[in-house]
């Protein structure tokens, strides 16, 4: 089971690398993961997955005319993660204050043993606070329709294996799109309420209810994840490592969403599931912080995340721990 949050134009681009580097390490192909869940980036790649597209690879050194093993010459994710390359906007510093606040909250619940009931705890009080920041700074971008196009022309449908996350702007409540008892809609109007991000884009329509960014809620979403006993569970989190500037939009939706990851890693052992959570390495972390929308650094963290998946992948296949993984 796959697991993919949210991390802008550099997560995405991380993502993509890890997989592949450790596809190409094992001979997994991750386009045959059970369930996979997605949150704003990770939504892109975990479309592309299910429409059969596989993990983008670095481009070949000069002179070299083949690809990588597997590799695809563009994929859904790679086209649509440019959209995500705005430049952040400027926030109240009361707004910043009132986040702040929340996300210390949620950080010292994750102490408790009792993480499943830390975590509902800790969702039901902060849904007010979401909606009423959602409700002051809706954004007016309107150009993530391309992302909508590209993943309805890649034929990406809910089969039962995808979880697409947004929020719901008036309620502050999480939306997790193909999940039993979901609002249906297709995947590309999922994924595209997935990346509006706040205060950037504009809200998402769909059937009459405005929606945004999951990355709001949660970075990971982890807990939605359809895990159950002795289920192994992979989570890419490109933020998990980085220290993001608290101005920047990507700060701020870590801030709303609070420090969510280890209660929902814990939640998920609750049910006997065994999770893996990676982060960029050290060097690669460095590349990202400054900003995850900086699409110069596209390809190098591409490189770096491939590299990175190609050391997890042979040291999975040896036995040996994971680097970056806890």
């Amino acid at each position: 089971m796959l697991v993919l949050a949210s991390g802008g134009t550099l997560g995405e681009a991380w993502m993509s690398g890890i997989l592949a580097g450790i596809e190409d390490a094992t001979g997994h192909d991750f386009r045959t993961t059970e369930a996979v869940v997605g949150t704003s980036a990770g939504a892109l790649i975990a479309a592309a997955l299910v429409a059969g597209e596989r993990p983008r690879r670095p481009r070949p050194p000069n002179g070299q005319r083949e690809l990588p093993a597997g590799a695809s010459s563009g994929d859904v994710a790679s086209e649509g993660s440019a959209r995500l390359a705005a430049q952040w906007l400027p926030m109240p510093r009361t707004i910043l204050q009132s986040v702040a606040r929340e996300a210390v909250r949620l950080a010292g619940a994750a102490a408790t043993p009792l993480a499943p009931i830390a975590l509902a705890a800790g969702a039901n009080g902060s849904t007010a606070l979401r909606a009423a920041l959602l409700g002051r700074a809706p954004g007016s971008d309107t150009s993530l329709a391309e992302i909508r196009e590209r993943v309805d022309r890649a034929g990406a449908r809910f089969d039962g294996r995808l979880r697409v996350v947004a929020v719901d702007r008036a309620n502050g409540r999480r939306v997790v799109f193909g999940a039993p008892g979901a609002p249906a809609t297709t995947v590309a109007e999922a994924v595209q309420a997935s990346c509006s991000v706040p205060w950037i884009f504009a809200p998402v329509q769909i059937d009459g209810r405005e929606y945004v960014d999951g990355g709001v809620w949660s970075n990971t979403n982890l807990d939605v994840a359809p895990a159950a006993r002795a289920t192994q569970v992979l989570c890419l989190n490109p933020i998990a490592s980085l220290d993001i500037a608290m101005a920047s939009p990507f700060g701020m939706l870590r801030a709303i969403a609070g420090s969510t990851a280890a209660l929902e890693t814990l939640a998920l052992r609750s049910r006997g599931a065994r999770v893996r959570m990676i982060g960029p390495g050290h060097d690669i972390a460095r590349v990202m912080a400054p900003n995850l929308t900086d699409v110069r650094r596209r390809e190098e963290v591409l490189a770096g995340a491939y590299a990175q998946g190609l050391e997890i992948g042979g040291a999975t296949a040896t036995g040996e721990p994971a680097p970056g993984s806890r």
